[in-house]
C-alpha cells in the first residue's frame, strides 16, 4: 500500500498519532508511552520510516534519526493530507455486554471509523461496574481504541467515555445528529431505507444505540424515542450485541461515509 499523499513504494511499516506540539519545522520529537512502544516493543532503529498523524488532518513521513531512553528523534520527509478520518462522525452508544465482548466492539468500530464509543450501563446489562472498577476498565477500552486507531492508520484516537446510563447518555446527543435504534421488534423501518432518506443525507453525525444481550425494554425503548431515535430493524436474523454493533457501523460508513472511497490528493 503506497504512502498517504502519493508515495507509492515507500515501506512505512509503523504509524504514531501525537501531539501537535511535538512536532517542530523539520523534526518530530516522540517521548512517553509512543518511545516505549517505539524502542522496546517494535525495536525500531535510526533510518527506519515511520507516519505521523497530528489530529489536525495532517500525516508525516518520517525516517528515526535519533533513539535514546529520553526521546526519539525523526526528521520529516513529506507532508500531506491525512485522508484518514471519515468526514462523517459516528457515535456508539454501546449497551454494556458480558465478557471482554465490549474489547471486540472498540476495536473493529475503531478501524471502520468510529468518532465515540460510550459504554451504557442498561437495565438488562448482565455486568455491573462503578468506582476504581469501571474505571480501570474505561481505561483499559481507551488502550485498545488507541492501539486499533494506530493499526489502522488513523488521524486521531477516538474516545470511549466514562460509563454511564441510558439516560445520562441521552441527553449528551450532539444536536443534530441522526439517531439509530437497531430493535428486533422492528417490521416497518429497515437500516437501508433510513440511510437513503433526506434526513440521513442532511445529519450532520450519526448516533448509534445498540442494546447489550436480551437487547432493551420497553422502557428504554421509549426512552430513545423520546429523544429522537429511530428503531429500525437489521433484517430477519437475530444478531448478537458485538454483530449488530459492528454490522452496523460498517453499513452506515459505507452508506453516509469513505468506505470504499478513494480520496486522491489534487
Amino acid at each position: 500500500m503506497g504512502f498517504p499523499g502519493g508515495k507509492e513504494g515507500l515501506n512505512v511499516a509503523h504509524h504514531f498519532i501525537i501531539s501537535p506540539q511535538q512536532i517542530g519545522a523539520k523534526e518530530i520529537v516522540i517521548t512517553g508511552n509512543d518511545l516505549e512502544h517505539l524502542s522496546r516493543v517494535l525495536r525500531l532503529k535510526p533510518g527506519e520510516t515511520i507516519t505521523v498523524s497530528d489530529g489536525e488532518d495532517r500525516v508525516y513521513f518520517c525516517v528515526l534519526t535519533q533513539i535514546n531512553k529520553s526521546r526519539a528523534v525523526a526528521e520529516i520527509k513529506s507532508v500531506s493530507p491525512d485522508y484518514s478520518e471519515p468526514s462523517l462522525e459516528v457515535t456508539l452508544l454501546q449497551g454494556l455486554p458480558k465478557g471482554d465482548k465490549l474489547e471486540l466492539i472498540i476495536q473493529k468500530a475503531v478501524e471502520l471509523g468510529i468518532s465515540r464509543v460510550v459504554p451504557v450501563a442498561m437495565e438488562r446489562s448482565v455486568v455491573q461496574l462503578s468506582g476504581a472498577k469501571a474505571e480501570a476498565r474505561v481505561q483499559r477500552w481507551q488502550r485498545i481504541a488507541q492501539e486499533a486507531a494506530k493499526q489502522s492508520r488513523r488521524g486521531c484516537i477516538p474516545s470511549v467515555s466514562p460509563i454511564v446510563s441510558l439516560a445520562e447518555a441521552l441527553e449528551e446527543l450532539p444536536e443534530r445528529n441522526l439517531v439509530l435504534l437497531p430493535w428486533e421488534e422492528e417490521r416497518s423501518r429497515g437500516l437501508k431505507e433510513i440511510l437513503l432518506s433526506p434526513q440521513a443525507q442532511k445529519a450532520a453525525g450519526i448516533t448509534l444505540i445498540i442494546g447489550p444481550e436480551g437487547g432493551l425494554p420497553e422502557k428504554e425503548l421509549l426512552m430513545a424515542k423520546n429523544k429522537g431515535a429511530i428503531p429500525l430493524s437489521l433484517g430477519p436474523r437475530i444478531l448478537r450485541t458485538e454483530t449488530a454493533a459492528i454490522a452496523t457501523v460498517a453499513i452506515v460508513m459505507y452508506q453516509l461515509g469513505d468506505l470504499g472511497v478513494l480520496r486522491i490528493d489534487g
